[in-house]
């Protein structure tokens, strides 16, 4: 449930007095003093230290393998206000997905969506020389890990994070279309479709039930199926696991309102029903 801890593994990783630090508060810190630093270094006329951190595909194919993640922590003074906007969507809504995946995983998410695009790049520098800084794309694919756990939470303006995300992800772009940045599209794509692959994999837990609901779509109704024998049947009582299916639902109507159910969960509490209320 949204703003809720699902995950036995969400442990911080460092304590400041009482308050606890986890992964996501960690990654805006060093983010944050990154992008600080670096400005200190571009006022004192050293900001050609920052070349050796920035991605360059031909730098890299020569051995300069560190580029493949110091990218992500050159962040220009010129684009300092779309900084803002990633430190946003990565403590508010990459707080949710480490809650909801854990610890672990959430670094292993941060790292797949750190390392694919330079990799993807790299391969591109064979045919065409590329660069990429900063960690727009990578916290944009936290957003969209965020709306493929959530997607029927309710963010600006009353939209849901499902449509939020399809509407930056299509202004993201078309903008880098009309620019030619074809490269740079393309590390759009990955990015998103990683995130969105990566939820999808590891998802468990009633709030990912339209993601199942959607690909069932596309599975034949004339699929085979393993058929038990009569004899290894087993009777299951209309009670037998009903109150443990049904338990993360009545919290979350007790915390959100039963509007908040996204369709699988309403579903599932009107099975509940009729299996409660089946004459034995």
């Amino acid at each position: 449930m949204f703003g809720v801890v699902t995950s036995d593994d969400y442990q911080p990783v460092a304590w400041m007095g009482r308050y606890p630090i986890h992964v996501t508060t960690l990654l805006v810190i060093v983010h944050v003093a990154c992008m600080i630093l670096g400005c200190f270094l571009l006022a004192l006329g050293a900001g050609s230290f920052l070349s050796v951190l920035t991605f360059d595909s031909a730098q890299v194919l020569s051995g300069w393998l560190w580029q493949l993640a110091t990218y992500a922590l050159v962040h220009p003074p010129s684009a300092l206000l779309w900084f803002a906007i990633g430190m946003y969507m990565l403590f508010v809504f990459g707080r949710e997905v480490e809650r909801f995946v854990g610890r672990r995983a959430f670094i292993t998410l941060y790292l797949l969506l750190l390392f694919a695009p330079t990799l993807l790049l790299s391969i591109w520098g064979l045919w065409q020389r590329t660069g990429l800084r900063g960690s727009a794309t990578i916290h944009l694919g936290i957003f969209i890990a965020f709306a493929a756990i959530y997607p029927n939470v309710e963010l600006f303006i009353g939209l849901q994070a499902k449509w939020m995300a399809l509407i930056v992800t299509a202004i993201y772009s078309l903008q880098l279309l009309v620019d030619h940045f074809w490269a740079e599209l393309a590390v759009l794509g990955v990015s998103v479709a990683l995130a969105y692959a990566f939820v999808q994999l590891r998802g468990t837990g009633l709030e990912l039930g339209w993601l199942t609901g959607w690909t069932s779509r596309w599975r034949s109704k004339h699929s085979l199926r393993v058929v038990p024998r009569e004899g290894s049947r087993r009777t299951v009582e209309p009670n037998d696991d009903v109150h443990e299916m049904i338990d993360p639902v009545l919290a979350k109507i007790s915390k959100s309102g039963i509007g908040s159910l996204t369709a699988s969960e309403q579903r599932l509490l009107d099975q509940a029903q009729r299996l409660l209320n089946k004459p034995k």
